[in-house]
């Protein structure tokens, strides 16, 4: 069974099981610097994606100043991928924050991943960049015009 907690508060089980996904996705299998991953940390929302109670997946998202939504970190455990997860985790954020009236989601992918957030809508913006060693493009998804 799939269950996603929506947490701001860093001391919660929630944000703790979100970061700990991103320490193993992010900086021990992609070898992102900790510094560079684990910022900004008290301005966005966490999610986390569990299976069966066990943390599965995580993303995480704040406002933009002209009522957007920026989603950031979105990683998966190696023993959940490619069973939908992500999926099921961004599509539960987009329903959320279009119930709140956001126009639009914004976010840094990387060019591996363009075509996941491709099948969910988004498309490329602006220019390729390096963010952390890892080549990006970034993806916006209308929500309201």
């Amino acid at each position: 069974m799939l269950k996603i907690n929506y947490s701001t508060d860093l001391s919660s089980k929630t944000y703790q099981d979100a970061l700990s996904i991103r320490k193993e996705v992010f900086i021990k299998e992609q070898n992102v610097e900790p510094d560079i991953e684990i910022d900004g940390e008290d301005s966005c929302t966490h999610v986390t994606i569990y299976m069966d109670g066990t943390p599965a997946g995580t993303a995480r998202y704040y406002p933009t100043d002209d009522n957007g939504v920026h989603i950031q970190r979105v990683a998966v455990l190696k023993d959940f991928r490619h069973q939908g997860i992500a999926s099921i985790l961004l599509k539960d954020i987009i329903d959320k924050v279009t119930k709140e009236d956001y126009h639009y989601v914004i976010l840094g992918a990387q060019d591996h991943a363009q075509d996941f957030y491709i099948q969910l809508g988004f498309k490329v913006i602006g220019e390729q960049y390096r963010e952390a060693g890892i080549l990006h493009h970034d993806m916006e998804l209308i929500l309201q015009e």
